[in-house]
């Protein structure tokens, strides 16, 4: 007998001073909530869930919102301020959108549309990026007109170019031209030689200089730019004040530890030529790999990733696609540092409709993410993304991370020009399972076939389509990571780490929603309304 039933009066009601915890048949009865256990493991229905599905029931809040910790494990040895991390799809990462991704506390992984080298240089980027030294900056000639530099600046986005003698980087420096060379200037065919500060007014560092000595002079000198040389006078790299505020600004970034350059990741196949992909990816200094592959469980998954731990023993491996705990193990065991949750249940993704084989994701998660909990390994939930509350559930579920391909297609980040269509700002954003992304090289994700003659018959998994204009990155990851905080605060729970303690120990309730109850959970009832994410 709980103590809260040695409490009750003569009447046969319970003492309201000595109620401090439920009692035992209020919370079998349903009343809070069911646990996870109940939804996913004894379930005599059979049934799968989405995350539209589940919802979770309120807990106590004793904490502020600032004070909710989402910082996580995106791999075995991986950590990442938050959980959140670019998918590699050719409409959503590339070398812009990874460096906002770990500029803001997460990752993006390249996709592999790429040749080897070009995917290489990619990767090369990214790691360029944070440690404030712009190695390949666009220069000019002295016999440039300051119509090159706005045609740049259009395109670009900014004015501060380095002058060499030949208009190449390595070449010696003789000026530099910044926005207010050009600004009161009406003749655009003026040449940069007559408007641009000389070299004798610059302010230069000498190669092997430090990054902390550089920003040094760039406080002392007031400039915008500071160009370094060797000794032969030749441009080197560029640094910009930018950067000393993109370092203060972006305190949470995803960085290594001994370099400070920004985390990121690559994606590969599971052929033979792939072997050579990752080799070149790990010299260009990649941190992990995510092996992609619709269907993960295959000889040729595992074939590549013992490959992959054999020859490159510091580099991390995030393996999938998998949706049950058996595909799973195989992963697992061929020593996976990760694994990528998910199949069929994107937004572009037509695989459980086309080949019949696929999971309901809500449930994948769990599934996945209990057993690969007892290995240590970090579950990435892949795919079924379409708000704040599916990251919170998908994280309340077991993920450690989620992968997101709509929810950042859109954003100024992503490859692809926006374009109008009634009125509306759009971007093209398809499925890596599409006729179009299958003929430039993502065919090698869904086909495991020799034969030219099979191979050359395609199977649409996907389909293109365009996504509504989100605007930056470094406005839309904020609101994403405030939504998610919030949604935990709600849910009385303070970390991802005590979240997924009251998600094991059965504190964590939630309940399957019907039709009309998710229609109530949404915007109803207006004649007609405006959505504003931020």
């Amino acid at each position: 007998m709980s103590a809260t039933k040695k409490l009750k009066t003569e009447n046969g009601h319970i003492d309201n001073g000595g109620l401090w915890e439920l009692d035992e048949e209020t919370l079998n009865s349903g009343a809070v909530g069911f646990t996870a256990s109940q939804l996913f493991i004894k379930n005599p229905a059979c049934v799968a869930y989405t995350y539209d599905d589940v919802i979770m029931m309120p807990g106590h809040i004793n904490f502020g919102l600032n004070e909710v910790d989402i910082s996580t494990n995106l791999t075995k040895k991986i950590a990442l301020k938050v959980p959140f991390v670019s998918s590699p799809m050719d409409t959503v990462t590339e070398h812009n959108m990874a460096i906002s991704m770990a500029l803001q506390g997460g990752i993006g992984i390249i996709h592999s549309n790429f040749t080897i080298e070009e995917q290489a240089a990619q990767v090369r980027k990214v790691k360029r990026y944070k440690n404030g030294f712009i190695t390949d900056p666009i220069c000019l000639s002295p016999d440039n007109t300051v119509r090159d530099v706005m045609e740049l600046k259009a395109k670009h986005g900014y004015s501060g170019i380095p002058i060499t003698n030949n208009g190449e980087m390595g070449g010696k420096l003789v000026g530099i031209v910044s926005n207010r060379d050009i600004t009161f200037i009406d003749d655009s065919s003026m040449k940069l030689q007559e408007i641009m500060t000389p070299r004798d007014k610059l302010a230069v560092a000498k190669e092997g200089v430090e990054l902390i000595e550089a920003n040094e002079i760039l406080k002392e000198t007031k400039k915008g730019k500071l160009p370094v040389v060797n000794d032969d006078d030749e441009l080197v790299a560029l640094i910009a004040r930018t950067d000393l505020l993109k370092n203060i600004e972006f305190s949470e970034a995803s960085k290594d530890p001994v370099t400070k350059q920004l985390l990121v990741g690559a994606a590969i196949g599971t052929r033979p030529e792939d072997r050579d992909r990752a080799a070149a990816l790990v010299e260009a200094g990649v941190d992990v790999i995510v092996v992609d592959s619709s269907q993960g469980d295959s000889l040729y998954q595992i074939d590549i990733v013992k490959h992959l731990k054999e020859s490159h023993e510091k580099l991390q491996v995030i393996a999938g696609n998998v949706v049950t705990p058996s595909q799973a193990l195989r992963l697992i065991q061929a020593g996976a540092d990760g694994l990528r949750v998910g199949m069929g249940i994107g937004s572009i993704c037509t695989t459980q409709e086309v080949c019949a084989v696929g999971r309901a994701q809500a449930s994948a998660v769990f599934h996945v993410a209990k057993f690969a909990r007892k290995y240590g390994v970090p579950i990435l939930a892949d795919g079924g993304i379409k708000s704040t509350g599916h990251i919170t559930k998908a994280l309340s579920l077991g993920a450690s991370c989620v992968m997101m391909g709509s929810m950042l297609a859109g954003t100024d980040e992503a490859p692809g020009e926006y374009f109008y269509q009634d009125g509306v700002r759009l971007k093209r954003y398809r499925g890596m399972g599409s006729i179009e992304a299958m003929s430039k090289g993502s065919d090698k994700r869904y086909v495991w076939e020799n034969s030219s003659s099979n191979h050359s018959i395609k199977v649409a998994q996907g389909v293109s389509g365009a996504v509504q204009d989100k605007g930056t990155m470094q406005r839309y990851i904020p609101y994403l990571t405030q939504g998610v905080r919030h949604g935990m605060q709600d849910a009385g729970m303070k970390s991802l780490d005590l979240a997924w303690e009251a998600l094991y120990n059965d504190t964590l309730r939630f309940e399957i929603r019907s039709p009309a109850a998710q229609k109530e959970g949404g915007v109803h009832g207006l004649h007609s309304y405006q959505k504003r994410l931020f």
